[in-house]
């Protein structure tokens, strides 16, 4: 190989690339670029047979040789279908009117019966904790038992509608910045969060595994909203600004709760049993009756904690015991420390 003037050699190594012609030649310093692709990647085969040798040592992160689970991504495709249902002509598809909505719905229902059929077949046959292969009599039953589920869900959507319209209404009512329904719908994280969370719930009921987990974990990951698909909550539900809310599994909330940032409704503390496992199945979060209003940062713990009606928790107190109706409940204004430069 012949080098141009520019080339450089510095104690037998060429510190450059050269050019000729309006070619690049590689020197000795990047010569490592010129091997063989496959030599390069040798090292490969070597990891790949460590880290599938690792699966084998334990079973407890990985889901190799049983009955599949959900599609990820299919779980979140039917929560984006089922918002085109909720909410007409604000999400995916626009121009919609009276002529062509019935030709919509009808293809976002037919393919959500689907998809949701699929879904609860593959949920509900690992759900029992069966690690080997389905038989073919399971995967039947089982399939037959989706059916059941997915139709029993789809018959509820309209329910589920109604509800979220009611949502919609408190988020309007309850804040005064916002202009219009329009704007609830499009910008507020309170409702995405809500809406995920009711879609869940409904197939909670259902004893659907694992399925309403995935969805409202989704949405915490999307709004900073942690709402557990086990909670009850009542009509005309407001989250406002929304960033780390917590409301636990066995929450109970009644109508017209408005809850602001930073709100925890969360467990007290984890009984065990004789043998050191965890108390599962059992009231450990707080119930919020109904108008009960909670500011940014507040902590209602315990599953015995009850806040009544109308009552008004300040930002940031710390709760473990019953409120009672009509009743405001702050913390001491602390004393500011003010230095002078």
């Amino acid at each position: 190989m012949r080098y141009s003037d520019t080339c450089h050699f510095d104690h037998g190594q060429y510190t450059n690339g050269c050019m000729r012609g309006g070619f690049s030649f590689f020197t000795r310093n990047n010569f490592h670029s010129m091997l063989p692709i496959f030599e390069r990647k040798s090292f490969l085969r070597e990891l790949v047979d460590e880290i599938v040798q690792d699966y084998k040592q334990s079973n407890l992160s990985h889901h190799l040789d049983h009955c599949p689970l959900p599609n990820y991504n299919s779980v979140i495709s039917v929560i984006e279908d089922l918002k085109e249902v909720f909410y007409p002509g604000y999400r995916r598809r626009d121009q919609l009117h009276s002529s062509n909505v019935e030709y919509h719905v009808g293809d976002l229902v037919d393919r959500l019966h689907d998809r949701l059929v699929i879904l609860f077949e593959r949920a509900l046959c690992p759900g029992d904790g069966d690690s080997c292969h389905c038989s073919a009599e399971k995967k039947q039953a089982m399939g037959q038992l989706a059916q059941e589920k997915a139709i029993a869900f789809l018959k509820n959507i309209p329910t589920i509608r109604a509800t979220l319209v009611k949502d919609v209404e408190a988020a309007h009512a309850g804040d005064p910045a916002c202009k219009s329904l329009d704007e609830v719908i499009f910008c507020y994280p309170g409702l995405e969060a809500v809406t995920v969370y009711r879609v869940a719930h409904s197939m909670h009921d259902l004893a659907i595994p694992l399925i309403p987990r995935m969805m409202t974990e989704w949405a915490h990951s999307k709004t900073g909203i942690d709402i557990h698909p086990g909670a009850k909550i009542g009509e005309y539900f407001f989250i406002d600004h929304g960033t780390g809310v917590v409301i636990g599994e066995t929450c109970e909330i009644g109508r017209w709760v408005k809850l602001y940032q930073g709100v925890t409704l969360g467990a007290l503390s984890f009984p065990k049993d004789e043998h050191g496992e965890l108390v599962r199945g059992t009231k450990r979060h707080p119930t919020i009756e109904d108008n009960v209003v909670i500011y940014a940062s507040a902590t209602i713990l315990g599953g015995e904690t009850v806040i009544g009606k109308s009552a008004v928790i300040g930002s940031s107190v710390w709760i473990t015991a019953s409120v009672a109706p009509n009743t405001t409940v702050t913390i001491k204004k602390p004393e500011l420390r003010v230095r002078h430069a």
